[in-house]
């Protein structure tokens, strides 16, 4: 199990984390994603032999989302 952790600009109101937070949990691998609506953190945790942060990344970004940190 590894864990990431990143900052998402959109990631501070209700609509878009419940986005985010679906986009996260239906790719494979992931186990968990929590959001802090205080500052946009998204910590994730997930299975590295299925899914790699650069493709985690690559998705939340393909979503129209912007990694700040």
């Amino acid at each position: 199990m590894a864990e990431m952790t990143l900052f998402v600009k959109e990631a501070i109101k209700e609509g878009p984390i419940q986005t985010l937070e679906t986009v996260l949990m239906v790719m494979n691998g992931i186990e968990r994603a929590l959001v802090d609506v205080h500052d946009g953190e998204v910590k994730i945790e997930f299975n590295d032999a299925e899914v790699s942060e650069g493709k985690i990344k690559k998705t939340i970004e393909e979503c129209g989302f912007h990694i700040t940190h």
